[in-house]
């Protein structure tokens, strides 16, 4: 699963990239481009950050960044859509992976909070 989402989040990053170079050279244009290119490639950097942190407190926190970029990815293109700046057929699978991306990363996030909890209310007992 792992290598999987490192693949997934890569070319997500690459998409998001391929997708920005098609939006108008236009003040708000190049504004989007810029933050779906810094948002989606973030995906990727921070989720294999994630992979190599030394405790699991640093996975959560490092998956939570990730949740955060993917969303914020997927807020981009909702806008584009929205602002008619390009067809929602060209962004409509993006926006999917977007989607399962971040039901992918809250579950995991979820599960590893509960094991840090966990071992937390052990150690305190």
């Amino acid at each position: 699963m792992k290598k999987q989402l490192l693949y997934r989040t890569k070319t997500f990053a690459h998409n998001c990239v391929k997708l920005s170079l098609q939006l108008p050279t236009t003040y708000l244009g190049n504004h989007i481009k810029g933050q779906l290119i810094r948002c989606g490639t973030s995906v990727g950097a921070n989720y294999r950050a994630a992979c190599i942190a030394q405790t699991k407190k640093s996975f959560v926190s490092k998956l939570s960044i990730v949740i955060e970029e993917v969303d914020e990815a997927a807020f981009w293109l909702e806008f584009i859509v929205d602002e008619q700046m390009l067809p929602k057929e060209l962004c409509a699978a993006l926006f999917k992976e977007a989607s399962e991306l971040t039901a992918i990363f809250v579950s995991s996030r979820k599960t590893a909070s509960a094991t840090v909890t966990a071992a937390s209310i052990e150690i305190k007992q």
